[in-house]
């Protein structure tokens, strides 16, 4: 599935941390990105267990209900020291008793769960990011890209940028959180530098190269 300049494409995610990048990302290939919460579509129940069978949820389910491709992704974080967990239940952490999300709550019973373990030693608290982006037709024909970024969790909390477990997660390489970077730096758009920083650019670079004919 080829999508030329100026495809309209539903971006499955109500999520405005996801669908502020999932903009940034697609602006300069000249695609009109439509939010399923512009189509008035429901969530839909995230039941598989990897990120590849929750992006396809929820990519195929909004293009089976508006008759145009979209994509999605699922992603979520792997600390080592916790046998890979919260993975694919990295935004069920965040969960307060009244239904919303607070992603406050979920790095600080990472941090717990992490102490609880000897997690303390930087060499001890390796994880990373990963990113699985689903681009589906209506037709449930389905194309999947992976991008992972290895890092380590630092606390507390630093930066107030980025969306999630940002402030708590400092790729390989740097020294600066991902709350602490800009969009540009994490998108690999600063001056310079030549490929993706964070798990979903990196998902992004390969889809752009394979569908938009992206370098």
């Amino acid at each position: 599935m080829h999508l030329p300049e100026g495809t309209k494409i539903v971006v499955a995610s109500h999520n405005d941390g996801k669908l502020r990048e999932f903009a940034d990302l697609m602006g300069p290939f000249g695609l009109e990105a439509k939010s399923a919460r512009e189509f008035g579509l429901p969530e839909p129940d995230e039941t598989g267990t990897t990120f590849e069978e929750n992006a396809y949820i929820k990519a195929h389910a909004a293009a089976k209900a508006t008759g145009l491709p979209a994509l999605s992704d699922d992603s979520g974080l792997m600390i080592d020291a916790l046998q890979g967990a919260p993975g694919v239940y990295t935004a069920n952490w965040a969960e307060t008793p009244d239904g919303t999300r607070d992603f406050g709550v979920a790095m600080q019973r990472a941090e717990v769960a992490m102490q609880e373990v000897g997690a303390v030693e930087p060499r001890q608290r390796k994880g990373r990011f990963v990113a699985v982006i689903c681009l589906a037709s209506p037709d449930g024909e389905a194309e999947y890209f992976r991008g992972e970024a290895e890092g380590t969790l630092v606390w507390p909390p630093r930066g107030e940028k980025g969306f999630g477990y940002d402030p708590v997660f400092v790729p390989d390489g740097h020294t600066r959180t991902f709350g602490e970077m800009t969009a540009e730096e994490k998108h690999g758009w600063k001056p310079g530098q030549e490929e993706a920083l964070s798990h979903r650019a990196k998902a992004f670079q390969k889809f752009a190269r394979a569908k938009l004919g992206s370098a």
